[in-house]
């Protein structure tokens, strides 16, 4: 299970105007063949940004969010533009989404969600020593923001709106890398 299968043949089957479906003809090391579906995502990547206000507080946003048809909370996030980085990118959605910018801008780790059906990564990114910046974002409302205690995340993990699992696993990066802070 050491060797990698190889990808004989990819094509893709649908596109829309956020998602290409690329089916791929796979050929494993034991000669067993199979084909596989996977969404195949933007070349340039998508951030996370977890903005934290002080040492006691973070900044959520409650945004609708169609795949569930809910508002959600979470944390801004958005796709990295052609020639951006990911920690400029990490900024701009940060002000576009918050109202603020970061003086400091770290990148903890980059994401799957799904790897065995997306190609989708994300890089998460803490954003500390916060000052007011807002950019126009392309978002189609106003996009509420909640500052959150540190002390309640346990309380924020129990609400019903708070369910996406990018922010979830965020969460868990967010906590370790403040304990290497100490």
């Amino acid at each position: 299970m050491s060797k990698l299968p190889k990808i004989k043949q990819s094509k893709i089957v649908a596109q829309t105007r956020l998602f290409a479906v690329e089916e791929l003809s796979m050929e494993f090391s034991n000669g067993e063949k199979r084909i596989y579906e996977r969404l195949k995502a933007g070349s340039n990547g998508a951030v996370l940004v977890i903005p934290v206000v002080d040492e006691e507080h973070f900044l959520l946003i409650k945004e609708y969010a169609a795949g569930v048809e809910a508002y959600e909370l979470a944390f801004p996030k958005g796709l990295v533009e052609p020639a951006e980085k990911s920690i400029d990118a990490a900024n701009r959605e940060l002000q576009e989404e918050t109202g603020f910018a970061a003086n400091k801008l770290t990148q903890l780790k980059k994401i799957s969600l799904a790897p065995g059906y997306l190609s989708h990564k994300m890089d998460v990114v803490v954003a500390e020593d916060l000052y007011p910046s807002k950019l126009e974002g392309d978002e189609p409302e106003p996009i509420e923001v909640i500052q959150w205690k540190f002390s309640d995340i346990e309380q924020l993990l129990l609400r019903d709106d708070f369910t996406e699992a990018r922010s979830i696993a965020a969460l868990y990066l967010l906590q370790s890398f403040l304990q290497q802070k100490d």
